[in-house]
């Protein structure tokens, strides 16, 4: 399921897109893109939707200035670009879970390097094509450095864009530069091509002796510094998953960690401003919506029909229990719901049940009796509050 969502940094709207898979992520990630591309980019795209196959949640979105998100690339620096990454983590643990998972592709690794101490929920760390120092950019642009210091600003060219690159971004760099990269702890895995034109694999000799362990190694052989052909960024996604599951946690410790959610805390958040609605359950994700007939894109179930699917589920799960706990030849529950509104204003659920096998009337009888002490049943003809609250931080997908 892919989700467009904004957030705020340093009073700039960032556009960004969470991925999930369709039953409980293994973990959430945060992806950090390379300098100057984009969330869009082939390889974070495709390295992303590979991770959520794989069973992972990905959020990625475009730095101050870029892509769909708001400000000028002109005024940003390094500093502003952990900003971001900072404001996109504080995003994820609100909205949905703290990123386990950091990944930085090219500039965007030395990146999640400088955060990922700041970082509590971070259990692992990846770089992709990433240079072991910031100071390293500069050599992208190094024949316009003097027009850049002496001009205070010049035009370069960046792969296939023009941007205009700021003497205070030099600066920026320089307040970084030597600077070595402390993770606390935390897991390390460096990805890099010998064969990368832009940053050297030396790049990559440096990260991993200045880190400590845990770290690991993995090469991406013939790949380039954009990893531009699909099976080299499904390569590292796959090693990725695989060297990341040592060092995340498992489902039973997410469950521990989280007791509320076992609680049914659900969290259902507009998608469109229209009708359709994201429902997030602490194991799986889907959509609400209307009919078209309604105002909606009909791209999930209504409201009622989920009161109804409620019903209608927990009934059938508890005459299941009910047979087998006493051994009834049960062989299939069929459960058929609808709800209605009579003219006095009263409103009722019809609810007929199908039950197959060689049962006697008495049988029959009685699991029509437990049908009606099912949980759900319970809750909905018993004393039922509904306690309403506002919450205090702003709600920001869009």
């Amino acid at each position: 399921m892919r989700e467009k969502i904004t957030f705020d940094s340093q009073g700039q709207q960032l556009a960004g897109l969470l991925e999930r898979p369709a039953s409980a992520p293994k973990a959430y990630a945060l992806f950090a893109h390379c300098f100057t591309c984009g969330k869009d980019i082939a390889a974070a795209t495709r390295i992303s939707r590979k991770l959520v196959e794989l069973g992972f949640a990905v959020m990625r979105f475009d730095f101050t200035g870029l892509g769909n998100s708001d400000g000028d690339f002109s005024n940003t620096n390094f500093s502003s670009n952990l900003q971001d990454l900072l404001a996109a983590a504080d995003w994820l643990e609100q909205h949905a879970q703290a990123p386990a998972l950091l990944l930085g592709h090219s500039l965007g690794g030395a990146a999640v390097l400088s955060i990922a101490k700041r970082l509590q929920s971070v259990k692992a760390v990846v770089t992709i094509a990433a240079p072991a120092t910031v100071e390293h950019v500069v050599e992208q642009f190094s024949a316009s450095l003097h027009d850049i210091k002496t001009e205070g600003k010049a035009q370069v060219m960046l792969g296939p864009r023009r941007f205009t690159i700021k003497k205070q971004f030099l600066d920026d760099i320089e307040q970084h530069s030597g600077q070595r990269f402390q993770l606390g702890g935390k897991a390390l895995l460096v990805m890099h091509s010998p064969f990368d034109q832009t940053v050297p694999i030396s790049e990559a000799e440096k990260i991993y002796d200045w880190a400590k362990h845990p770290k690991s190694f993995i090469s991406l052989d013939k790949a380039d510094h954009l990893l531009t052909q699909r099976e080299d960024a499904e390569y590292a996604a796959n090693a990725i998953a695989g060297w990341a599951s040592k060092y995340l946690p498992s489902p039973l410790q997410l469950l521990q960690q989280a007791p509320e959610q076992q609680q049914a805390l659900l969290r259902v958040e507009e998608k469109d401003h229209k009708f359709t609605q994201t429902v997030v359950g602490f194991s799986h994700v889907w959509l609400a919506d209307e009919p078209q007939a309604e105002g909606g894109q009909n791209l999930g179930p209504s409201p009622y029909e989920h009161l109804l699917a409620g019903l209608g589920a927990c009934t059938a799960m508890t005459l299941r229990m009910y047979a087998r706990h006493k051994q009834l030849p049960l062989d299939h529950v069929n459960v058929e719901l609808s709800h209605q509104r009579n003219d006095d204003g009263s409103q009722q659920i019809k609810r007929q049940i199908e039950l197959r096998g060689a049962l006697t009337d008495d049988q029959r009888q009685r699991l029509l009796e437990i049908a009606n002490k099912c949980p759900v049943h319970r809750t909905l003809t018993g004393q039922l509050a509904i306690n309403t609250e506002l919450l205090s931080r702003p709600t920001q997908v869009d």
